[in-house]
């Protein structure tokens, strides 16, 4: 029996005793021990019975839980150690590690009264199968009987034939357990829970929920890794049994193993027939057992196999819808400057030259290069993206090239790196100017050679991959101050392809706007009926520093604020992007000729953009998009310079 009591926080004095194989903790109402600690999870944590001790298991909590034992702290989470071993007079921690809820444990160790007629230990289960192995009908029958087993593959199946195994045997059975050891959860790691998973009648048909193992049967089969046969359980078996009319006169429970670890238990109950088990019973139970060990073991692997399969099959689905949608996501554009992007393109896609996307942050570099490769004679092959900037030097020369088992701290496994995976398709590298000088070095030699060599590695590969690289930066400056190799740039500068900014392709603004504005209507499920004429000018005339990445955030806001079915009113658009149309009201200027009014605004935007920069010339000639000598040129017609 265990003991848990809140000792401090609201709750302090709360406290429950239970012999249940599990106990939950946590702020839902639905846990046995409630804790109302906002900084405490709805399942925070859980305690189960693990056949010969007590474990305190982390639920993947939000601040996690930890166990002091005298001087000593033991932290659990889903990162490090998800559950640890309770012992008495331990002190469970949960919630915020800075004001924790802590509870008092007690372990009360129950009096074992149970009578044990046999005891078998899985190390002597061979000299067992061979003393029954004497009888030649005998073990003809289980020689069947393994056979069926052998054949099922999934767990209620196994847990058919087992039953039906047992009965045919064991004249004094009426009721079949099984336990089994919770499987690795989703972290990987080994859980000590065992779990009833079902339980078969010699009467027919499934109890319609397991019977609990005889606890006193169970801790013996687990702690000595033994096969037990025991004259009287009754005291053992909990309220749901009682219900169920139980009275077990007899019972034995055999370990069910996988090498060195017992993955289950096999329990087999005489309640209401004549008579208890004998010892030849538990012979036959522990021959039969060894079959079922296996057949069990199988039907988990086949089981891990086939959601191991689900979740590839999802992830391959999910990964062919993604490149059938970029095959299909043309790049928008009807401006002559994006008209000539695309003639660019069309005379570069179907050779193997490096292809370098310049242009400004936002504009959508990576989707030209994902048309480099999608309309070339390469599109069935991968398309990889790698940004050069998201992970540091060593991580991103193990991700580009790949590294061996070994090759340096944390490297468990060998890897493949995108080179390889691309091979025959596209490599885009985005942000390559932020790629350190000593990875730009294999970077050439991969781009001269086609070869590349993993980390930790002395055997070259020849790779076939088509490099496309990005940048928003000024290459040539950043080869004149040291940051980018020559030799590299000359490398990848054999067809630049300049994407222009919004603001020099505002034609396209509106197909853009209309674009995003569908797209995410349908995403959001909120249906819209377009842009006012208004504020479709309003989008046309401002500048769009973020360019097309900026005017995709602006449309999904105003998806998020339109009413359903309603228009985009200039209301609803970003102050900097209104203030475009207050411009003409502010600057009034008298009525005369169209060069006239036009020389009264650009005057005005002039004398704007320089007190906005506290007359600094060169910022303000680039925020206008001029040159210093073009300003100061305007400033000097104006009567300004």
């Amino acid at each position: 029996m265990i003991r848990l009591e809140v000792i401090d926080g609201e709750d302090r004095g709360r406290a429950i005793e239970s012999n249940a194989d599990l106990v939950t903790i946590g702020r839902a109402a639905e846990n046995h021990l409630v804790v109302a600690a906002i900084h405490v999870s709805g399942e925070h944590a859980q305690i189960a019975f693990a056949g010969d001790k007590y474990v305190v298991r982390d639920n993947q909590s939000t601040n996690g839980t930890r166990v002091r034992r005298g001087a000593s702290v033991i932290a659990l989470s889903a990162q490090t150690l998800r559950e640890t071993k309770l012992e008495d007079d331990d002190v469970i921690e949960v919630g915020e590690p800075e004001h924790p809820v802590r509870i008092s444990v007690g372990i009360a160790e129950e009096s074992d009264s149970t009578r044990f007629l046999s005891v078998v230990s899985v190390a002597k289960l061979a000299e067992v199968e061979a003393q029954v192995g004497a009888d030649r009908a005998t073990l003809q029958a289980l020689y069947e009987a393994t056979k069926e087993l052998g054949g099922a593959l999934e767990l209620d199946e196994v847990i058919d034939r087992v039953a039906a195994s047992v009965f045919k045997f064991l004249s004094r059975a009426t009721h079949v357990t099984i336990a089994l050891r919770e499987d690795e959860d989703e972290t990987g790691a080994r859980t000590s829970r065992y779990v009833p998973v079902g339980t078969r009648l010699r009467a027919g048909g499934t109890a319609t929920e397991a019977i609990p193992i005889t606890r006193s049967v169970f801790k013996k089969v687990v702690a000595e890794r033994a096969a037990v046969l025991a004259a009287d359980a009754r005291r053992d078996v909990g309220e749901t049994a009682s219900i169920m009319g139980a009275q077990i006169l007899s019972t034995i429970g055999v370990p069910l193993w996988h090498g060195e670890d017992i993955i289950g238990v096999l329990q087999v109950d005489n309640r209401g027939s004549t008579g208890v088990f004998k010892e030849g019973d538990l012979d036959i139970l522990a021959v039969l057992s060894q079959a079922a060990s296996q057949a069990f073991t199988h039907a988990r692997l086949y089981q891990r196999v086939k959601v191991a399969e689900e979740r590839q099959r999802k992830e391959n689905t999910y990964l062919k819808r993604r490149e059938e949608k970029r095959r299909e996501n043309n790049v928008i554009g009807e401006s002559s400057a994006m008209q000539n992007v695309f003639s660019q393109l069309r005379k570069v896609v179907d050779t193997r030259v490096t292809v370098l996307v310049e242009g400004e942050t936002g504009t959508g570099k990576e989707l030209i290069a994902s048309a480099v490769h999608y309309w070339s004679n390469r599109r069935e092959k991968l398309f990889v993206a790698q940004n050069c900037a998201a992970l540091p030097e060593n991580l991103l020369e193990s991700e580009l090239f790949g590294h061996k088992k070994g090759a340096f701290t944390g490297a468990t496994d060998e890897k493949k790196g995108l080179f390889e995976l691309a091979d025959g398709g596209t490599l885009f590298l985005d942000e390559v100017t932020e790629m350190p000088l000593a990875l730009q070095a294999k970077l050439l030699r991969a781009l001269q050679e086609g070869e590349i060599r993993a980390v930790g590695s002395n055997i070259t590969k020849r790779v076939d991959v088509r490099i496309v690289a990005a940048t928003n930066r000024d290459l040539e400056k950043e080869v004149a101050e040291g940051r980018f190799r020559q030799d590299l740039y000359y490398r990848l500068r054999v067809f630049p392809l300049r994407i222009p900014p919004l603001r020099e392709r505002r034609d396209d603004v509106p197909l853009l706007a209309v674009y995003f504005l569908k797209k995410y209507s349908a995403e959001f499920g909120k249906p819209a009926a377009g842009f006012s004429q208004q504020a479709m000018e309003l989008l046309q005339s401002y500048a769009w520093p973020g360019n097309v990445r900026e005017l995709e955030n602006e449309v999904q806001r105003l998806v998020i604020q339109i009413d359903p079915n309603s228009f985009v009113q200039p209301d609803l658009l970003s102050p900097r992007i209104r203030q475009v149309g207050s411009v003409i009201d502010r600057v009034r200027p008298e009525k005369g000729t169209l060069k006239e009014m036009m020389d009264q605004v650009e005057k005005w935007l002039l004398v704007e953009a320089l007190r906005e920069h506290d007359n600094n010339k060169s910022a303000t000639a680039k925020t206008l998009g001029i040159t210093r000598e073009g300003l100061h040129k305007k400033l000097k017609g104006f009567g300004l310079g």
